[in-house]
């Protein structure tokens, strides 16, 4: 059978299963490869096989990752090493093996070609004999070792034990069982599939699909009738033929709103079929929980809760190398703050434990036939790097760490979720109690959160929001102090609403003072238009009219959309007002001179005019009918009664007036 083996694949494939040999010496090369033949035949790690490239060498890329660069080999010298290497499994190992051949273009040199053996896993132990001693080799993680000791002895004990799950034939279920649409659809999309053979073809006992998958049937133990091996059943099988004979072989998917299970109600999905059509379902399930999370305080303000690669390797995983043997379904389980993915059966026995934490295992699979498989379809990464991958993407979202929990007969990983959408829900909470009135139970879920985050927007708003609600600036002012907030660490828009909490109390100097110095802050940063308002009223509060109107044009040139807004222009006029009673209190203090009198009522009369400018504005901006009626009715009224205060102090007026009063008879 010519396969179809793509380099670039082999390539990107963890080195446990590819073995890329140079030119060496020849006697020694062909040793080395032989060696290597016979540990991926012994297939410790349930691997099913390997390759051999010859003509090829692996190095590093400047960036220290993994590089292959293709060598070559002439016609004569490939001749020459397959010969060898054929005779040598021959003569040398027992009981022979056979490794299967196959010719490939270099891809940098079209004079030479690339040979590669493709060795597939036997159900035998196989010796190697090196002059006068034999010995078994297998395959350890990149490289081929002598078995020796425990690792000898798991060879001859899974040798003698019964085939893998996957490749056991199942007597109960025969061609009839498999899904034709969903094989055809299968094997076009693994790209398997060959012009010249119909896919029937491989309905038998003698083709393979692949490489290192066995053929779909096999024979009978005790007749010649064929039936179907574990993995036809569940890759390919039809639904109904599943569930007969492996009735939990399928997956529970919960989604519940809270922290626990003891929610009221919940949202239940069951997926039933083949473990393709339960892995895709799955996969379109949990993405719907992988939403992005916006804050524009952020330096990454798009973030996702969890990761979809991690949540797609670490489903792939629980379906793929879980145990069928145990009745229990692949369970998933959707919480607010974390995602819980167990998987029936244990850390398989040849893996360490510790490495598999940190995600440094040697990969070993107990469903091989499986892994290959959805490696094909692209729901899974390169053999073993499921449980790297999570470990890896979940990091570079800033998600916590995955935590996985191996007990006897299951494996759990546990995704939590995103900091900022635990932050998301729990202040939905915390507004929800608000809205309640249960103000001192939202007030200490607060302080829980800044307890963890101190410079949380979020969580400062609300916290702000129900001390204003219980009208204590007293608390938030021996907050600020007791945990001594940096100021240039908090957004602009809260330090208004600080401000504004302060400003309750503006008998009390201390308040006053910091409010004071906290606006300062607010104002030298960016601020939304709603809180530009704000910080307006906050500033009138504090008595600096001067500041205000200063506050007010710089921003207007700044944002000059800002010219239309009616509160800011309504603000601006009030304050030219305030500062016109000044002037009235100057020009009526018999302290003041003549010259000064005179000064402060034209200063009066020029804000007075300006003010009525910015008024007739906000009025013709203001959309709100009860903001119109509060311009017209109390800030227009008040103005007149000053213009007609200014007027009677007007000298040039007053001598108008003068020449047009009736002279005494």
């Amino acid at each position: 059978m010519n396969y179809n083996i793509d380099l670039k694949e082999l390539s990107i494939r963890e080195s446990e299963k590819v073995e890329w040999k140079e030119n060496g010496n020849d006697k020694e090369l062909v040793k080395s490869i032989v060696k290597t033949i016979s540990a991926f035949a012994n297939d410790l790690s349930n691997m099913g096989g390997g390759y051999v490239v010859c003509g090829a060498k692996e190095t590093k890329d400047e960036f220290g990752f993994q590089k292959v660069i293709y060598t070559g080999l002439s016609s004569d010298k490939l001749k020459e090493i397959e010969g060898k290497v054929l005779a040598h499994c021959r003569d040398n190992v027992s009981p022979s093996l056979s490794p299967i051949t196959q010719e490939i273009d270099n891809p940098g040199d079209q004079t030479t070609k690339i040979l590669i053996f493709i060795v597939i896993a036997s159900h035998k132990a196989h010796t190697y004999r090196d002059g006068e001693t034999s010995n078994y080799y297998v395959r350890i993680g990149k490289e081929t070792r002598e078995a020796r000791n425990g690792i000898l002895a798991q060879l001859l004990t899974s040798k003698q034990e019964i085939a893998p799950f996957d490749k056991r034939p199942n007597p109960n279920v025969g061609e009839v069982d498999i899904d034709t649409l969903l094989f055809r659809d299968c094997m076009n999309e693994m790209k398997l599939t060959q012009p010249s053979k119909p896919l029937e073809d491989y309905f038998s006992d003698k083709e393979q699909i692949a490489e290192f998958v066995p053929p779909l049937l096999m024979k009978k133990s005790l007749d010649d009738e064929l039936c179907l091996r574990n993995f036809t059943l569940f890759m390919f099988g039809k639904k109904n033929s599943i569930s007969l004979n492996f009735s939990d072989a399928y997956t529970s998917l919960s989604i519940y709103n809270g922290m626990d299970r003891s929610e009221p109600t919940a949202e239940k999905h069951l997926l039933t079929g083949s473990i393709i059509e339960q892995a895709r379902k799955a996969i379109e399930l949990l993405n719907t929980q992988a939403y992005t999370a916006f804050d524009k305080t952020s330096d990454k303000p798009n973030q996702v809760k969890y990761p979809r690669r991690a949540l797609q390797e670490a489903l792939i995983n629980a379906i793929v190398h879980r145990d069928y043997e145990i009745p229990e379904p692949t369970r998933i389980t959707v919480f607010s703050d974390r995602i819980e993915i167990k998987s029936p059966g244990s850390l398989h026995w040849g893996i360490d434990k510790d490495k598999f934490l940190a995600g440094k295992a040697s990969p070993k699979w107990r469903n091989q036939s499986f892994a290959y498989l959805f490696n094909k379809l692209q729901l899974a990464q390169s053999e073993g790097q499921g449980i790297p991958t999570i470990i890896r993407t979940m990091k570079e979202e800033g998600c916590p760490d995955p935590i996985f929990e191996i007990g006897l007969d299951s494996l759990t990983c546990i995704l939590p979720a995103h900091p900022r959408h635990r932050i998301i829900r729990e202040v939905q909470e915390i507004q929800d109690k608000i809205i309640l009135g249960k103000l001192d139970e939202a007030k200490n879920q607060v302080l829980q959160l800044l307890e963890t985050d101190l410079y949380n927007f979020r969580t400062l708003d609300l916290y702000c929001e129900i001390l204003g609600k219980q009208r204590n600036p007293q608390e938030l002012f021996d907050f600020l102090n007791k945990k001594s907030i940096d100021c240039d660490l908090v957004n602009s828009n809260t330090l208004i609403t600080i401000v504004e909490i302060l400003n309750y109390e503006r008998s009390n100097v201390a308040y006053q003072r910091l409010a004071d110095d906290i606006l300062s802050k607010a104002l030298s940063g960016k601020i939304e238009e709603s809180q530009i308002e704000k910080a307006v009223v906050n500033l009138k509060k504090l008595g600096e009219a001067e500041n205000v109107i200063k506050f007010i044009d710089d921003a207007i040139s700044k944002h000059p959309n800002l010219s239309s807004n009616s509160k800011l222009l309504e603000k601006r006029a009030t304050s030219k007002m305030d500062l016109a009673k000044k002037c009235i209190g100057t020009g009526r203090d018999n302290k003041s001179s003549a010259k000064i009198k005179a000064r402060a009522w034209d200063m009066c009369r020029q804000y007075l005019n300006e003010a009525e400018e910015n008024l007739n504005d906000a009025l013709n901006y203001a959309e709100d009918p009860n903001e119109k009626f509060f311009i017209e009715e109390n800030d227009i009224k008040f103005l007149e009664k000053m213009k007609e205060i200014a007027k009677k102090t007007d000298p040039d007026k007053r001598f108008a007036d003068k020449q047009h009063t009736p002279a005494r008879k």
